[in-house]
């Protein structure tokens, strides 16, 4: 038998963490032991954005969508019997990214492993945390600095880690188009070299260069998908070649990984799904001088909630199959000098180029973060409205909506859930993690972390140090608000009418009726309470809203009950709607409903749009809530026309029609 020379496969991983670090430690060793090759680090939100599993605003959210890390005792359970300078590990964290890597070093350390063999990747990216996710801490320019900060160590201590993962993977999620991801990755890219310049010696910059990764999306089209990312390959080498000089080709290397698109998962037919996932993982994978270095999939389910380890297990067989069964890894690339292939990539680079010269005209990717999120703001727009009118087709939504019921979704089992106990026994092993530590090392840790956030250290060494003297996440993130300031990012949501109304116009006649009744302008408030920062849904309901003639109030993301509540008696707004993707809206909504009564403002009706399963709802309508929405509900005027009828019950039942 002729033995085949085929190339090595690209890293095998799932994106995991929940519940606990224990529970998640358990995961991750039954995943390598079913032949996943390295780890992707799913955090908390309070973890990603600076607060301890106590604090008001964690409430809820404590392991929802990713593992609880809130001191070196955390990160040690998480990592038990794993050594870590053998494995490759993957850590989707961008604020807190300096003090995740300190504890993983500090961790690292107590296995007595050796520190420059360690091998892996934070995401650290903040700019698209402002377009798109919102778990930033600071303003722009520190979380620059910061970033830097880490390529600076990681270059002189941790040689083989990426100090950053530039992901466009949620830029895709927001709505970018293909041009838009492009561009706005790489212009985050450039800001990020261009301010690492002055950090490392100039003989060493090509190779920091050659240290920066990506982390992209790979979404159903994938045709133009694969062209993308032929299109990233030839543009970031042209950027490393004529921007920065670099010569070696092996450091001009376009190095990426992927998850392929959770956007388009349907909670309909959910078993479509996996058809979905297997057809995206084509587009990173089928063409050899643009596959992805390493490849994790979502699970069919995402869209109902937390997967099952059998779930995870199912992605990951995919892909061992198209690694191991096909004969993928054994040609040449196979669409060079493909004429179709070429003018399509040669396409989306003009695009991409220009706007990228758009972008440096207004000084860079921090200059234009408000310019990009207004664009994804639009673009996404633009699709939500292509799915409601039918120009786009995704099956089982719009299109192909009778079918069997699936036996998969069955049962009491057949999404897990996070069990409300795991966040009282978090905070208990929080609060003996406080007692039992040295009060002095902490608070002198805490000293030198804000000299250093304040003179411009790098603040690299002095948060190793404060983690291995017991500081908590907290703490940490404490000292850099206070240092540099909190900040709240463009919502992309403009008070102005867009020109987009068509088909709105019985809506907006509907609106002006119950306006003329009301004496005034029907007012909604669209929030987001907790940590929750997938604005996407909440974007698009606000932008309808004014686009069907409301007064719209909307401030962005991280809200707590109380300054929701101030919003709604301030602008006496007549219905309050609420978007919480995060899993927590059970107590975000018993205390919020509890607020509103005690504010005498429980007249307002109240919807709520997120990921709820129906037993929830049930317990939600219980509370009062009015209307409950879920991914499901893609057609926003019907949404527009429930608003409507519930400012003014007594223009009947418009929400029927």
């Amino acid at each position: 038998m002729i033995q085949v020379q085929k190339d090595r496969p690209w890293l095998f991983r799932t994106y995991a963490g929940h519940s606990t670090a224990e529970a998640s430690n358990a995961l991750y060793r039954s995943n390598l032991a079913k032949g996943q090759t390295g780890l992707s680090v799913a955090f908390d939100l309070p973890t990603q954005t600076g607060y301890d599993s106590d604090h008001i605003l964690a409430r809820g959210e404590v392991g929802k969508v990713g593992v609880p890390v809130s001191h070196l005792g955390d990160m040690r359970t998480l990592f038990a019997d794993i050594p870590l300078d053998q494995m490759n590990t993957s850590m989707t964290i961008n604020a807190t990214a300096p003090w995740l890597l300190a504890l993983y070093i500090a961790a690292a350390d107590e296995q007595g492993a050796d520190i420059s063999a360690l091998q892996g990747t934070v995401q650290n990216d903040i700019i698209k945390e402002y377009l798109s996710r919102g778990t930033y801490i600071c303003p722009p320019k520190p979380s620059l600095r910061m970033i830097t900060d880490i390529a600076a160590y990681t270059r002189a201590h941790l040689p083989k880690w990426n100090p950053m993962n530039v992901c466009s993977y949620h830029l895709q999620e927001a709505g970018a188009t293909p041009e838009q991801e492009l561009a706005f990755a790489l212009a985050t890219a450039t800001a990020v070299l261009d301010d690492l310049k002055g950090k490392v010696p100039e003989e060493h910059f090509g190779q920091m260069v050659g240290r920066i990764s990506f982390f992209v999306n790979a979404g159903i089209r994938f045709v133009t998908e694969m062209c993308k990312m032929r299109a990233f390959v030839d543009l970031w080498d042209e950027i490393c070649r004529e921007r920065y000089g670099v010569s070696d080709p092996k450091m001009r290397r376009f190095r990426y990984g992927v998850q392929v698109n959770s956007l388009g998962l349907t909670e309909q037919q959910p078993e479509n799904n996996v058809y979905r996932i297997l057809i995206e993982m084509l587009a990173v994978t089928l063409s050899k001088k643009a596959r992805a270095r390493a490849v994790q999939l979502p699970a069919w389910n995402e869209a109902l909630g937390l997967p099952r380890p059998w779930d995870q297990q199912w992605s990951l067989r995919m892909q061992q199959i198209m690694a191991f069964e096909t004969d993928l890894l054994e040609y040449e690339d196979l669409f060079d000098e493909n004429p179709a292939v070429e003018r399509k990539v040669a396409a989306l680079k003009d695009g991409a180029r220009a706007e990228l010269a758009l972008i440096d005209s207004m000084g860079g990717a921090v200059e234009a973060i408000e310019y990009m999120k207004s664009r994804l703001v639009e673009s996404n727009a633009a699709r939500i409205g292509q799915i409601e009118t039918g120009d786009m087709t995704v099956v089982g939504v719009n299109a192909y909506q009778n079918g069997e019921t699936s036996p998969l979704t069955a049962g009491e089992d057949a999404i897990m859930t996070v069990d409300p106990k795991t966040e009282a026994e978090q905070i208990a092993r929080l609060v003996r993690w406080r007692d039992a530590r040295d009060a002095q090392a902490v608070n002198d840790a805490l000293r030198d972390l804000r000299a250093a956030a304040l003179d411009g250290r790098n603040i690299m060494p002095p948060s190793i140090a404060a983690a291995k003297a017991g500081v908590t996440t907290g703490e940490w993130g404490d000292v850099l608000r206070h240092a540099f300031g909190q900040y709240r990012g463009p919502t992309g949501v403009s008070g102005t009418p867009s020109n987009r109304t068509e088909g709105l116009e019985d809506i907006r006649d509907q609106v002006a009726a119950v306006s003329d009744r009301l004496g005034r302008k029907l007012t909604f408030l669209m929030g987001k309470p907790g940590l929750d920062g997938h604005s996407n849904g909440a974007e698009q309901i606000a932008t309808r809203a004014r686009d069907c003639g409301m007064k719209i109030s909307y401030e962005g993301i991280r809200l707590t009950p109380d300054e929701i509540i101030t919003a709604a008696r301030d602008n006496a707004v007549h219905v309050i709607g609420l978007s919480i993707l995060s899993g927590s809206h059970m107590p975000l909504m018993q205390e919020l409903m509890a607020k509103l009564q005690a504010a005498q403002l429980n007249h307002i009706p109240v919807i709520v749009g997120g990921i709820i399963p129906d037993e929830d709802a049930q317990k939600l309508r219980a509370m009062g809530i009015a209307r409950i929405y879920t991914p499901k509900d893609f057609e926003l005027n019907r949404i527009m026309f429930d608003i409507v009828a519930l400012a003014d019950p007594g223009a009947g039942d418009i929400a029927a029609q």
